[in-house]
């Protein structure tokens, strides 16, 4: 409650409910917001702009441009410390990258799904079905590893994923399960695919950034509102 000089009395507060409009706008509002492109300085945008797959689309100036990524708005607030992340999960996807893409984002989007990340989950559904995923496999993603259209080692990765989740420890079975198909460099990365997208997620949640609008349709479950310890 706000004291001292200026503050407003009790009573003096409307105290009429907020309207559903109202209520959906502040759920919305971020805690931080994204800092707008006309706003970086040349340091920032030399550095974020790597990453972009095709900065020209989203700097054309053309009616049609998309609107620059707003998890490269929140990052334009401490780019030294963002260039060293994105350049973390840029390896995930680059020349260097040791897994299969589709084992990739399954596990992020298990990671989405549990911690309930909307950007991370609007995000990768679409770069999830670019690498393979199926319609049925993104909905079963909210079931884990009891869904029955999964393989042996897709349902090691998401039982991985949940243990890591939910003990911080992959346990003893599902890793030996996992060091059956993966080297060693590649157990590495999928821990650290997990672990990154985690911390990732619990940012994104903490500061409440909304998901981008669309760029195309992906037929994929909705993510519900609320982080179920359970699902």
């Amino acid at each position: 409650m706000a004291t001292g000089p200026g503050a407003e009395h009790p009573e003096s507060r409307d105290s009429s409910p907020a309207t559903p409009a109202q209520a959906q706008a502040q759920a919305q509002a971020p805690r931080l917001a994204p800092l707008p492109f006309e706003k970086w300085d040349d340091e920032t945008r030399s550095i974020l702009l790597r990453y972009l797959r095709r900065p020209e689309l989203y700097l054309s100036g053309a009616p049609d441009a998309p609107p620059m990524p707003k998890a490269l708005g929140l990052f334009a607030h401490h780019v030294q410390l963002s260039e060293t992340f994105l350049a973390f999960t840029d390896l995930f996807a680059g020349e260097h990258a040791t897994l299969d893409p589709r084992h990739r984002e399954l596990l992020i989007l298990r990671v989405a799904w549990r911690t309930r990340s909307g950007y991370e989950w609007a995000q990768h559904t679409r770069i999830g079905v670019q690498a393979g995923l199926t319609t049925e496999q993104l909905y079963a993603i909210p079931h884990g590893a009891e869904a029955e259209v999964w393989t042996p080692v897709e349902r090691a990765l998401l039982a991985a994923t949940d243990q890591m989740i939910d003990q911080s420890r992959v346990g003893d079975d599902t890793w030996q399960l996992l060091a059956s198909h993966f080297d060693a460099g590649q157990l590495l990365e999928l821990s650290f695919v997990v672990g990154g997208y985690l911390c990732l997620a619990a940012v994104l949640n903490s500061v409440g950034l909304q998901p981008d609008p669309p760029t195309e349709p992906v037929d994929a479950p909705a993510l519900p509102a609320e982080r179920d310890p359970s699902a």
